[in-house]
């Protein structure tokens, strides 16, 4: 019986030590923010931004895992509302385990938002982006990895004069986005010689029979939209239903699948819907198959437009903790570090380009699409017809 007590009281000591050798380093957690709107209007592009930076994180921490972290998604929700990014982002930068956010969806959401990045040191890498005061107030902490809305309205306009274009009627959405690629638009446009026969904002979603009354008795060769989808799609819906057949032109923010849920093939008639964007398709970068492919696998469809720079975004993020955590001695890095690592990253290959960063946190050049909405089918939305790409540097 002795013997056996003894026995008894060896195992469980050994057990006990084998339990406190596996417990005794408890890995380290390092999130990765995303913000993006995840519900109401614009959720389908918002939710896959969330989801391509998901996909990186499953697929490109091992590096960070071999050094004992343990690396998680954590996603807000911004509505697309900047008073509801700004709250999002003091919660984001009260968690010391947030060292990125990659976000946000809307230009009009990511300045005030990145207001808190800044002041907290955290690096903010956005794969959408686009008005220019988001990195010309020159914050070390944001940079972005898409084009320029003062290069992206000029694209436009040249693309109009380029199909003979000579006179445009110009709506956006009030927002910093959307006023903000409009007026540059109209700016290029004046310089091309095509007469703008009005420029005004507006907030209606539903009915814009008082808005187009004057537009139609004008008869502007096209109609310019700038800001989402959600609002040009049913703008130019109704203008086709009063029998304008002239030719339909917008912004990024025009590209989503849920434009042709609300348009359908009336998008194709007259002189048709064209869209630049600082985000082709995903098929139009060769890098992307495989991307696609395990996209599709775990999500169940098609990546929505700027998944796949969230990939990248976060791939970024990922490789400038790892960076920044190897300098520190394979411990957790400190914010300032990782933000630092992110820009001195050069010819970063990601699966929709190679990038290196300015002193501005824009791209040293960045592409340029111009899209052609070639059916009315929603899951046919990624096979529009790329027109033009270019690849342009920013302004200096």
């Amino acid at each position: 019986m002795r013997n056996r007590a003894v026995w008894i009281m060896a195992a469980l000591l050994a057990i006990g030590l084998l339990l406190a050798g596996c417990g005794g380093k408890k890995e380290q957690v390092i999130k990765i923010a995303t913000q993006s709107p995840l519900s109401g209007g614009m959720s389908a592009v918002g939710t896959d931004i969330k989801n391509g930076a998901q996909l990186a994180i499953e697929q490109l921490s091992g590096p960070l895992t071999a050094m004992g972290f343990k690396v998680e998604l954590a996603a807000f929700d911004d509505q697309g509302n900047p008073d509801t990014g700004v709250a999002n982002a003091k919660n984001i930068v009260s968690d010391p385990a947030i060292l990125v956010i990659v976000g946000h969806y809307n230009s009009g959401v990511q300045i005030p938002s990145s207001e808190e990045y800044h002041a907290a040191g955290l690096a903010n890498v956005s794969p959408a982006n686009t008005n220019p005061r988001v990195t010309e107030r020159g914050y070390l902490e944001v940079s972005r990895i898409c084009g320029r809305d003062d290069v992206q309205g000029a694209v436009g306009a040249q693309f109009a004069s380029t199909k003979g274009i000579k006179s445009a009627y110009v709506l956006h959405d009030k927002t910093a986005y959307g006023q903000g690629i409009a007026e540059y638009f109209k700016r290029e446009s004046e310089k091309l010689g095509i007469k703008i026969l009005g420029f005004e904002g507006t907030e209606e979603k539903a009915n814009f029979d008082s808005i187009l009354t004057p537009i139609l008795a004008s008869k502007p060769e096209t109609i310019y939209f700038g800001g989402m989808f959600d609002q040009a799609a049913v703008l130019f819906k109704q203008a086709r239903q009063k029998g304008y057949m002239g030719m339909f032109l917008s912004d990024d923010g025009f590209d989503s699948s849920d434009a042709a849920k609300i348009g359908g093939d009336i998008l194709l008639q007259g002189a048709g819907t064209f869209f630049s964007t600082v985000a082709g398709p995903a098929a139009a970068y060769p890098g992307t198959a495989k991307f696609q492919a395990d996209f599709k696998a775990k999500f169940g469809a098609e990546p929505q437009p700027f998944a796949a720079q969230s990939y990248d975004s976060a791939a970024i993020a990922l490789k400038a903790i790892e960076n920044a955590a190897i300098a520190a001695g394979k411990k957790m890095p400190a914010r300032p570090d990782v933000a630092k690592a992110v820009r001195a990253l050069k010819d970063f290959p990601g699966i929709t380009g190679t990038f290196t960063f300015n002193s501005k946190g824009d791209l040293e050049k960045a592409k340029y699409f111009i899209i052609q909405v070639t059916s009315g089918d929603p899951a046919k939305w990624s096979e529009n017809k790329i027109d033009k790409i270019l690849d342009i540097a920013p302004p200096q």
